[in-house]
């Protein structure tokens, strides 16, 4: 092996990775931005997690439990529905994740010595969220009941009051009960398989999309079209068609599977499902575009749109529960078209949730389909036509 060569052919490399600076900045802040997602993303503490509290009693007993959830950083109140009729949509729609009902009659059970039965309604459509939210309900009726127990023999902490007595010494206490909406058995796959769906059909049409004008750029057959009678909308139809259509077969084989060999449930609507596939397709396909529209080579759309999926899968809520991440990264999450477009096939396919319960992710994947592909198509024309 001949080193001075070696030398020489090494170089060539660094020089043209040196004239490639856009590939060269994708490089250094890829492992950056993986650190720093993987960092502060990755996580099982799940805090604020949308809560709603059915108070059927109305004593002070009913407004201690109340007021254990809302001091909770587990827990976030926002909802005080008047009856547990009114629970279901609160849970199709997403506003609510986690539910505690208080029945009638909490109070008065504890003072004859009896069990009191309080409700936990989890919205299992997120398996992790699910069932971290419902051990953390236990623990706050857990240590009720040990402050409680402590109170009323004369063991609290000496100096500080207790809470109030709601029982005669030695009576049970309250008895939390967890019923699982949508997923009872918790299984991860149900939430899974819809959130794969949306992912590789994005991923699909990202990866194919970034090569369609740069490829032809690099051959120099993106010259050639200029000179044919071919307009710039025909060109882009052609490009666009044939990669939907193969990126609408993969979906449908990725669904087929889940729902035959995984048994994944689809309890929804196969017209509210396809109508946020199209939505969020054209936003997808907008995305591959503008990336290949701003490479100058394969290889370079290549690395952006890996530097695109990364950010866009940790962050949506596909892998990690939103509700996990730090509060600063939250708002981002809703600049992201997959959050939504996993809250459709969710909804959808497990709560079986209609327009009316998706109609906010449905009107933002709309949004984003319209900004997203509008820029791309206006980017594509104007290149053809320059």
């Amino acid at each position: 092996m001949n080193i001075a060569r070696v030398r020489l052919l090494a170089w060539k490399e660094v020089r043209q990775l040196r004239r490639d600076t856009m590939l060269l900045r994708i490089l250094m802040l890829m492992p950056v931005l993986q650190l720093v997602l993987l960092g502060y993303v990755v996580s099982a503490d799940v805090t604020r997690l949308p809560t709603a509290v059915v108070d059927l009693d109305r004593t002070p007993t009913s407004r201690q439990v109340a007021g254990a959830f809302t001091a909770s950083d587990y827990f976030d109140v926002r909802e005080r529905p008047e009856g547990e009729q009114t629970l279901q949509p609160l849970m199709d729609s997403g506003r609510v994740r986690v539910a505690v009902v208080l029945p009638a009659g909490t109070q008065a059970r504890l003072e004859r010595g009896e069990t009191a039965p309080l409700g936990l309604v989890v919205d299992g459509s997120d398996s992790q969220s699910a069932s971290v939210g419902a051990g953390y309900a236990s623990q706050i009726v857990a240590r009720l009941n040990a402050e409680r127990v402590a109170t009323l023999t004369g063991g609290a902490h000496p100096g500080r009051a207790g809470p109030p007595a709601i029982g005669p010494p030695g009576s049970p206490g309250l008895d939390a009960t967890v019923r699982v909406l949508y997923n009872p058995t918790l299984q991860t796959v149900n939430a899974m398989i819809p959130g794969l769906v949306a992912f590789i059909l994005m991923l699909s049409l990202m990866v194919v999309m970034s090569q369609a004008v740069v490829k032809e750029r690099e051959s120099g057959t993106l010259e050639q079209m200029f000179v044919t009678p071919i307009r710039p909308t025909e060109y882009l139809v052609g490009k666009v068609v044939p990669y939907a259509v193969i990126a609408t077969v993969q979906c449908a084989v990725v669904m087929g599977v889940g729902l035959l060999w995984f048994r994944v449930p689809f309890r929804g609507s196969v017209l509210v499902v396809l109508t946020g596939l199209a939505l969020f397709m054209l936003t997808s396909i907008g995305m591959g575009l503008i990336v290949s529209l701003l490479s100058r080579t394969r290889q370079q759309a290549q690395q952006a749109v890996l530097f695109i999926a990364l950010p866009i899968m940790l962050l949506s809520g596909f892998i990690f529960p939103i509700d996990s991440m730090p509060e600063p990264i939250v708002p981002v999450t809703y600049l992201i078209p997959l959050t939504y477009a996993l809250e459709v096939l969710r909804g959808a396919m497990l709560k079986d949730a209609g327009f009316d319960a998706l109609a906010v992710p449905l009107l933002a994947l709309a949004i984003f389909g319209v900004v997203v592909f509008g820029a791309a198509v206006f980017a594509t024309r104007r290149r053809l036509t320059d």
